[in-house]
């Protein structure tokens, strides 16, 4: 994990992380993910794989609830002054699916337009 010393805002275009559905340990767990992203670190596999299909600089942080016996995704885009939030989920199924992938770029391209960025 290498760090660049920023402080960035979290920015939720859907979901959040709250007790319930997510175990307090888990929501301490992506509660200190996020804060790591916030401080500028760049977190690898296996708690943050990249999601290019979705855009570029969006990643998956993997959120391992073993308390509730779940796995939840947030799927995050990083910006040069955000960490943009586009989507959390349960995870069901190996590969991510497809309404999930669409959902996150039709938002992320509504924020971007809303934003002025292209």
């Amino acid at each position: 994990m290498e760090s660049q010393g920023e402080n960035k805002d979290v920015v939720w275009l859907r979901g959040e992380v709250k007790t319930p559905p997510f175990s307090a340990s888990a929501r301490i767990e992506a509660g200190m993910l996020l804060r790591m992203l916030q401080n500028g670190e760049i977190l690898g596999m296996p708690v943050s794989r990249p999601m290019p299909t979705i855009s570029p600089h969006c990643h998956e942080l993997r959120i391992d609830d073993s308390e509730a016996d779940k796995q939840w995704r947030i799927i995050y885009r990083i910006d040069p002054d955000a960490i943009v939030i586009a989507d959390v989920f349960q995870k069901n199924t190996q590969k991510t699916p497809k309404r999930v992938i669409e959902n996150c770029q039709r938002r992320l391209r509504l924020y971007d337009k809303s934003s002025g960025e292209t």
